[in-house]
């Protein structure tokens, strides 16, 4: 769903711009300096977001998260499929967001948003940096991650095995034409295993990122690669090994109303950035092997095909397939089935959609969704939901 953006052009000679509400007390305020008035000239400020609302039935059991994602930690596997309760509904408005970009006659770009996916605990820092002559600083989608090859859904956590790591990172930044490179904040949602290293993880440099994203006649593609380095130190004992990844994506227009999307992703020693790996975001990045004392990598792979047909008058049919597999043969033989047999080796899920606009600046859709997990030890499990979505841009 795009959102749209009001645009509200600043050259005046007050120091106060006020937008808002009867009472000062709830007024919205932007404001200059009012001793040099020149600095106001050739400022523009967007202001710009959304209202929505999610609404899931969980036709199986209850897998939902906030915003109403499906969360594949809450599949159901081997026996507790057995008498599961089933039909579960639930509403909520946390994936609404606003933003601020301010752009100056120089070209410097200053971008600041929040939503609230806290599950309603308050504002959640989306992006926060500045940009300015192809240097970007500040918090934003990481450099390893492009939308390209992406098939829109209405959950908002999307596809296991989109490209890159989909998140959004501390880093400084440099964009040439279609060749960007950072160095950024490494991320690790769930580090090395417990009791295998989990909780003496050391970063010790920032994760090096590369992506080179243009297009060709009808066909847009991205390929982007990171290293990081990975270690633990105990105080007594350390090591430290040279994690690394790439993905590839494409989108390819068949035809004015058809779009065909596909991405591949390979991780080795840092797992979120396999989108969607492990139990729900992240599978862990490696261990400690017991009898060493050497720090192991956990290796994965995954990817999506997806189909976007656009019917005209503002509607769409979206469909995708996504999927992660991570290798836990080494982690099994060298920690045992005890600590290894529940991970999810296989994460896969199928989206279909139809989105329609009924009015400028609104849209809505539903969404049919399938989860399936595979654990190590054989197990597996599925769950079915549908997802109700409607967003009001402004």
């Amino acid at each position: 769903m795009r959102k749209n953006k009001l645009n509200v052009s600043i050259q005046v000679a007050t120091a106060l711009l006020a937008i808002g509400t009867a009472g000062s007390a709830n007024a919205m305020k932007i404001v200059g300096d009012a001793n040099d008035k020149n600095l106001l000239d050739g400022v523009s400020v967007e202001i710009y977001g959304y209202a929505r609302l999610n609404a899931s039935y969980d036709i199986d059991e209850d897998i939902s998260g906030g915003a109403r994602t499906g969360d594949f930690s809450k599949v159901n596997t081997g026996a507790d499929e057995n008498n599961e309760i089933s039909g579960h509904f639930g509403a909520d408005a946390f994936q609404s967001r606003i933003g601020v970009l301010t752009t100056h006659s120089s070209g410097l770009k200053v971008r600041i948003e929040s939503d609230f996916e806290t599950n309603g605990n308050g504002l959640r820092l989306r992006h926060a940096y500045g940009e300015y002559m192809g240097v970007m600083a500040g918090q934003n989608w990481s450099n390893y991650t492009s939308f390209v090859g992406y098939t829109p859904t209405l959950d908002f956590d999307g596809l296991p095995g989109s490209a890159g790591v989909q998140f959004r990172s501390a880093q400084l930044r440099y964009t040439t034409g279609p060749l960007s490179v950072s160095l950024e904040e490494p991320l690790s949602y769930n580090g090395l295993i417990d009791s295998a290293g989990g909780g003496d993880e050391k970063e010790g440099l920032p994760v090096l990122t590369a992506r080179l994203e243009d297009s060709a006649g009808a066909i847009s593609y991205s390929v982007a690669g990171f290293v990081r380095n990975l270690g633990y130190d105990t105080g007594t004992e350390d090591d430290s090994a040279v994690a690394y990844g790439a993905f590839g994506a494409v989108t390819m227009a068949v035809s004015d109303a058809i779009k065909f999307n596909g991405v591949i992703n390979y991780t080795n020693g840092s797992n979120t950035y396999l989108y969607r790996s492990g139990e729900n975001y992240a599978a862990e990045d490696g261990y400690v092997d017991p009898a060493t004392g050497d720090l192991e990598l956990i290796s994965g792979y995954g990817g999506t095909v997806g189909m976007t047909y656009d019917i005209g008058g503002g509607r769409s049919v979206n469909v995708g397939v996504g999927m992660t597999n991570v290798d836990w043969d080494d982690a099994l033989r060298d920690l045992g089935p005890g600590t290894i047999n529940d991970k999810h080796e296989k994460n896969t899920s199928a989206l279909i959609n139809y989105q329609w606009s009924p009015v400028k600046h609104a849209t809505m859709g539903i969404e049919y969704g399938y989860y399936m997990v595979d654990e190590v030890d054989g197990d597996d499990g599925d769950a079915s939901r549908l997802l109700f979505a409607a967003q009001y841009n402004f």
